[in-house]
């Protein structure tokens, strides 16, 4: 335990003293993942994402993400409650599914407000979160994929409503980065700290999804879209 907690504080103390050489790279340059995988290794643990991502921005990564949910997620429910005739049937599916929960409530009531996000502020998920079975070979499902969260389900529940997740993973570039995931939320915070890290753009048909978390949850930059000042108003009320 001592030696690993030696080895970890080595990596950050190294990370720390090559962070602008590595933030020039990757915004002058904007190389591959694979490219930035090859010569910055480290920078794609979970310990190091969030410590690139304080780095950046100066907050905490899955701290502050969680202590925004924790506030943001009654009120969002509450929203989608109040206008989801407005927003089709997935937005019905998804309460409707979220009503049927009889335990872990609060590990339900987060995902459906994560997942019902996208769908409240009008963005296209559906290259966006993917799901396989895990007799499924990952690869024809991430073919083509730029930014993506990947649920896998063991094949035994493919054909009930609420299916056992064997993984949960965040995908960049056609490639899984990070898997063993425990919930939506801690995905979307590794996948966001990512984006900062890599530099790279929100991928235009989740926009309005990632303009929300970057604003309201995480409360950065200055600059945003009507929809996204629109629903930060709704939610201040």
């Amino acid at each position: 335990m001592k030696k690993k907690k030696k080895d970890t504080t080595l990596i950050r103390h190294k990370m720390e003293l090559t962070f602008s050489l590595r933030r020039r790279e990757v915004v002058e340059k904007q190389p591959m993942v694979s490219e930035v995988q090859e010569r910055w290794p480290a920078l794609f643990s979970k310990e190091e994402i969030c410590e690139e991502f304080h780095r950046i921005t100066s907050k905490d990564l899955l701290g502050t993400l969680r202590a925004s949910l924790d506030t943001y997620v009654p009120r969002l429910l509450r929203l989608y409650r109040a206008r989801k005739g407005a927003f089709g049937q997935k937005m019905e599916d998804l309460l409707d599914t979220l009503d049927e929960q009889t335990s872990n409530i609060v590990f339900h009531r987060q995902t459906a407000a994560l997942r019902g996000l996208p769908i409240f502020v009008r963005d296209d998920t559906t290259e966006f979160f993917l799901q396989c079975l895990d007799t499924e070979p990952e690869e024809r499902v991430l073919r083509g994929v730029s930014v993506a969260i990947l649920t896998i389900i063991e094949d035994d529940d493919a054909t009930i409503s609420s299916p056992n997740v064997r993984d949960l993973a965040v995908v960049l570039e056609g490639a899984i980065i990070l898997h063993d995931l425990p919930d939506l939320g801690t995905a979307f915070a590794y996948l966001f700290g990512l984006l900062y890290a890599m530099n790279i753009n929100y991928p235009k048909k989740m926009r309005y999804t990632f303009e929300a978390i970057q604003s309201i949850f995480f409360e950065l930059g200055s600059r945003c879209s009507q929809r996204t000042r629109s629903l930060k108003t709704k939610l201040l009320l």
